[in-house]
């Protein structure tokens, strides 16, 4: 499917008509969207547009790490947009020339509808109109990264509220899977930030003074960005601490309480192991109360350890 708007000589704003069309028209600028191609409208990029064949194989392949080519007389950028659930990305090639911009995507993309909507109000802001379409791109797919990073925030937070003993496994899983999400935004995000540095210091392009501050917003969008997910970075990690914390803290209660119980019947176990021994000549055996004397020894015992482990401090450790 192919999307086109372009702007004449007499400022005439024209859309949807044929790729023919644009060696019928003078235009100031027009951009030519490829939405899903065809075999059809993949060769148009060769046959009608001729780009360079390394340009042509990375659209056609896709899968390519954001980046920026320059060649003869155009410039390439391969840019991710990201799906609000899944985040997974969305691949577009944008072909810059000196009057035109070419979009290749084989995925509907959103925020494409959104930035030729903004095009259509405003077609004559910017004498380099085609300048004007990338930013309008690159701005909203940027601002779109914004909501999915404030949710993991979000996310995080809700996480480490509810952080206690009883969800100290379900938050470690939690903590783990919003790890992945930050390393799949990793993966797009300082890329887009490198992209946008090399674009701003490059000559090639010649943006004016008043283009290079809008993209200049763009990249200051992308570093708020990079801090943002090196902060979440860093809130997973202090998560995860003190998840290893409570565990520790869980696992020393345990072995406090199996040492209190142990050491309370290592001198029961020796009064019993004593009085178990089949030897004749052991004179407590024949005693009429041996056997209750040797219960109320053995609790007496027992009450003794736990006043003293009390009188220790060691029995508060179990209180929540």
């Amino acid at each position: 499917m192919i999307h086109s708007i372009g702007l004449t000589e007499e400022n005439e704003l024209v859309y949807d008509f044929s790729i023919d069309e644009i060696h019928q028209q003078s235009f100031k600028w027009y951009w030519i969207d490829i939405e899903n191609p065809d075999q059809y409208e993949e060769d148009l990029l060769h046959s009608f547009f001729h780009f360079h064949p390394l340009a042509i194989e990375d659209c056609l392949h896709g899968l390519q790490r954001p980046k920026l080519n320059y060649y003869n007389n155009f410039t390439f950028l391969a840019i991710h947009s990201l799906e609000q659930e899944s985040l997974s990305s969305r691949e577009l090639n944008i072909f810059l020339g000196m009057n035109y911009v070419v979009t290749f995507h084989y995925s509907t993309i959103p925020e494409l509808k959104t930035a030729r909507k903004r095009v259509f109000q405003q077609p004559t802001k910017w004498k380099n109109g085609h300048h004007f379409i990338v930013y309008q791109i690159l701005d909203k797919i940027v601002d779109d990264y914004f909501p999915i990073l404030y949710g993991i925030e979000d996310q995080l937070n809700e996480i480490e509220e509810a952080l206690s003993p009883s969800t100290v496994h379900l938050s470690m899983d939690n903590v783990f899977e919003v790890r992945g999400d930050l390393l799949r935004l990793r993966r797009t995000i300082i890329p887009m930030s490198e992209l946008l540095y090399r674009m701003l210091a490059s000559a090639r392009l010649e943006f004016k003074d008043h283009e290079r501050a809008y993209f200049s917003d763009i990249y200051d969008h992308l570093l708020r960005l990079t801090e943002m997910l090196d902060f979440n970075r860093q809130l997973t990690s202090d998560i995860r601490d003190s998840q290893l914390s409570i565990n520790s803290n869980q696992m020393n209660r345990i072995m406090m309480t199996l040492t209190i119980i142990s050491s309370i019947f290592i001198p029961l176990t020796f009064i019993a192991g004593v009085y178990g021994m089949n030897f004749t000549h052991m004179p407590e055996l024949n005693w009429h109360y041996g056997y209750t004397i040797a219960l109320v020894v053995m609790a007496i015992i027992g009450v003794a350890m736990l006043l003293w482990f009390k009188q220790k401090g060691w029995l508060r450790l179990f209180k929540t």
